[in-house]
């Protein structure tokens, strides 16, 4: 039996990246298509199991829009781990990146997130707005990882959890690779 924890992870980024989509295709393996407007917060709770670690996450996705940015700043008290999310179409979700950053970091600390582009989905049809090796080169820059993933499709979104998890259980000194 391994070790356990309970994290508080953030989902965060611009309004429309897809943070409610992917916490619900996560949690509950559902995809909605229409958008709906996150007012402040909400959160949902999932177990995540990994080599020699147990994880009980309470997921909490953050509205994105400016109007709620002196309402989230209380949300991240305890965060231990985030999702920092763009859209892989929109150009202007990718150029807000170091200020979300800096959020994170004023309200939470500097705690482990992976960095997600997400909608790979709708690359084919929208094509890509953002350089994927210039997406690697800033998420090393700012010791994080770059993930693409799905929240329709559900590629790589389990990955990207499990991989926070990884990095929040080395943060409080488990290796697991």
């Amino acid at each position: 039996m391994g070790k356990k924890f309970l994290f508080k992870v953030v989902l965060i980024g611009e309004g429309g990246v897809g943070k409610t989509s992917t916490l619900n295709r996560f949690v509950k393996n559902q995809f909605q298509e229409q958008y709906i407007l996150t007012i402040g917060a909400n959160f949902l709770k999932k177990e995540v199991s990994l080599k020699k670690v147990t994880a009980n996450l309470i997921i909490w996705d953050m509205a994105g829009q400016k109007r709620f940015e002196s309402f989230r700043k209380k949300f991240y008290t305890d965060t231990t781990g985030a999702l920092l999310m763009f859209d892989l179409t929109r150009a202007d979700t990718y150029n807000r990146l170091e200020h979300w950053i800096k959020e994170l970091n004023e309200n939470a600390g500097e705690v482990p997130f992976i960095l997600i582009g997400n909608k790979c989905d709708l690359l084919e049809d929208l094509g890509r707005a953002i350089d994927p090796i210039g997406t690697e080169e800033f998420a090393r820059n700012k010791n994080s990882i770059y993930i693409e993933t799905s929240a329709k499709t559900g590629e790589n979104v389990e990955e990207a959890f499990k991989e926070l998890t990884r990095l929040m259980a080395e943060s409080k000194g488990v290796k697991i690779k």
